[in-house]
């Protein structure tokens, strides 16, 4: 059973680096950048064009470091901070739903940050659960 639940937290991991990557990549790809900054700007962030950079480089970069399992509970930590700040700016003015009785609302950011908090926690504790053994039966 321990042997599905580690694939299913793995499975969880790739599928939010496919949907977190895929937000900067077509961020990237279709020109989307320079208008994020320049919304950035208008919510009064300071370098809005520079701050598109770095959030869509760290979604796509940042992916590919969580996929490989480096850093995984920072890397979930400041994903789960970028998508609440999200919230705020965006998707809680708009309601709840994001499609149906709303439009563009939170439900979707909730869930990322949910899962993200699940697989950095996860991947924490797992990660001091196996040092504990390995010192324990260094002691053997």
């Amino acid at each position: 059973m321990q042997y599905l639940d580690d694939k299913s937290f793995v499975m969880l991991r790739w599928i939010l680096c496919g949907l977190i990557a895929a937000h900067g990549w077509t961020r990237l790809l279709d020109g989307g950048i320079t208008p994020f900054g320049s919304w950035l700007d208008s919510q009064g962030l300071p370098a809005g064009l520079m701050l598109a950079w770095v959030i869509t480089l760290f979604e796509i970069v940042g992916t590919l470091l969580l996929a490989m399992r480096v850093w995984v509970l920072w890397l979930c930590l400041a994903f789960a901070a970028l998508y609440l700040v999200g919230i705020y700016l965006v998707h809680a003015p708009a309601g709840w739903f994001v499609v149906g009785p709303g439009r563009n609302g939170a439900e979707y950011s909730v869930l990322l940050i949910a899962c993200l908090l699940m697989v950095g926690v996860r991947h924490y504790c797992r990660q001091y659960q196996d040092e504990a053994q390995d010192e324990e039966s260094s002691k053997a």
